[in-house]
């Protein structure tokens, strides 16, 4: 599907995975890549949050350099010539796309990955109560001045060895702890950045099963209560 985003590139491709059967309206997951754009891996997390009776979408960021090129390495390289605001509010816009589909129930939620944990993290901010829950896989945190406005439960994975995003985990629990956000976040011992992507050798399967089973808790309560 093509959705519109006049705030940010003009339009932005998705992929859109419904249940074939399901009764009546379903809530909504928005699925965001790592910085390579709309690959395989993306394709079938989406697919599998389909099975679990969500509308997943998940839109392709570097559709305005002509979309994910087949290769993870090109679509890096595409992915730095693309604006970082105006992606952002391609996101945005993706979101409120979901939401207000007249098959969703309008209840929300993100899951992100690398780049796209950034992402969850921002729509969080972004969209308020808006959004119902936001899933950061090994993203970094928002300015914690902007944690107040958050409104969605937040989930956070990070793997112990990705050093960096561990480092800045504390200072991000600690504003969400002083506004009083519904959280919970995990680090999963000896797991690497990307731990959950299972094209790559950083693949973690007890890390990726277990944060995925945390995801799906989450995402069902807060998305289908």
């Amino acid at each position: 599907v093509t959705v519109p985003s006049p705030e940010g590139n003009g339009s932005i491709r998705c992929y859109l995975v419904r249940p074939a059967d399901a009764p009546g309206r379903l809530p909504g997951v928005l699925v965001v890549h790592e910085n390579r754009g709309l690959n395989p891996y993306i394709e079938d997390v989406a697919r599998r949050l389909g099975t679990e009776n969500y509308i997943a979408l998940a839109p392709d960021g570097l559709t305005s350099v002509g979309g994910y090129p087949g290769d993870d390495e090109q679509g890096g390289a595409l992915f730095r010539k693309v604006d970082r605001e105006k992606m952002t509010a391609d996101f945005e816009a993706a979101a409120r796309w979901l939401k207000a589909r007249p098959d969703s129930t309008g209840k929300i939620g993100v899951v992100g990955f690398c780049f796209g944990g950034a992402i969850a993290n921002t729509l969080a901010v972004r969209m308020g109560a808006d959004l119902a829950a936001a899933v950061a896989f090994y993203g970094g945190a928002p300015p914690a001045s902007e944690v107040p406005k958050i409104k969605a439960a937040i989930l956070v994975h990070h793997g112990s060895e990705d050093k960096r995003l561990v480092a800045g985990w504390p200072a991000y629990e600690q504003a969400l702890k002083a506004n009083g956000i519904n959280y919970a976040g995990y680090i999963y011992e000896g797991a690497q950045h990307g731990f959950h992507n299972d094209t790559t050798p950083r693949y973690d399967e007890a890390a990726a099963k277990l944060a995925w089973k945390r995801t799906l808790d989450v995402l069902k309560k807060h998305l289908q209560s």
